[in-house]
């Protein structure tokens, strides 16, 4: 394997991680844009995936994602949203990973590995974003979510940019966010009493 081969291959799984993570703060966006891009010409996805930027995949990916965010900014609604999403955002994710790793030929393959990889990877975020959203529903009878929805919807357009244009940061970044929580996790449980 050539040094190219090699990078090509960092850079996809790359991409798919940081796809996967986005997936899992907002299921349908990074759906509808990659999809879009790849349309476009401008994200290269496996050929078996190309159905993700047909015309209704893209027009049914616009409508959801606009369903997800209008609804997400509803307090209730978007705790029944994210029991939905706990399952919907992982399958996502493992689509989207599936997806971005273009040099795989065997769809079959591609798709185990955005599973092994995808829907980890995207639970994680869903699982703080649901932390979060719970902490502030408690903390404010739900009136911050909204203002937390829209900071989420940023943050997940943020690293949807940073996987398709430096997809190795986004990885450094995902990484980097879940060493972080899973150290505070574990000093937590240290400190908790028996």
């Amino acid at each position: 394997m050539q040094l190219g081969e090699i990078w090509g291959w960092v850079t996809a799984v790359a991409l798919g991680v940081g796809l996967a993570a986005t997936a899992g703060l907002r299921a349908w966006l990074p759906l509808l844009l990659a999809g879009g891009l790849a349309r476009l010409g401008v994200v290269s996805l496996g050929e078996s995936f190309g159905f993700l930027s047909s015309t209704p995949a893209l027009v049914l990916f616009a409508v959801a994602t606009v369903v997800e965010i209008v609804a997400d900014k509803i307090p209730a609604v978007d705790h029944v949203l994210d029991v939905i999403s706990t399952v919907v955002r992982p399958a996502a994710g493992a689509l989207l990973a599936a997806s971005a790793l273009y040099q795989v030929n065997d769809p079959l393959i591609a798709a185990v590995i955005g599973i092994c990889v995808g829907a980890p990877v995207a639970l994680g975020p869903h699982a703080a974003k649901s932390a979060l959203r719970a902490a502030s529903s408690a903390t404010t009878a739900g009136f911050a979510n909204p203002i937390v929805s829209f900071i989420e919807d940023g943050v997940a357009l943020a690293l949807f940019v940073l996987a398709v244009v430096v997809p190795v940061v986004s990885l450094l970044l995902v990484v980097m966010v879940a060493w972080w929580v899973i150290r505070r996790r574990r000093r937590k449980l240290a400190v908790a009493p028996a």
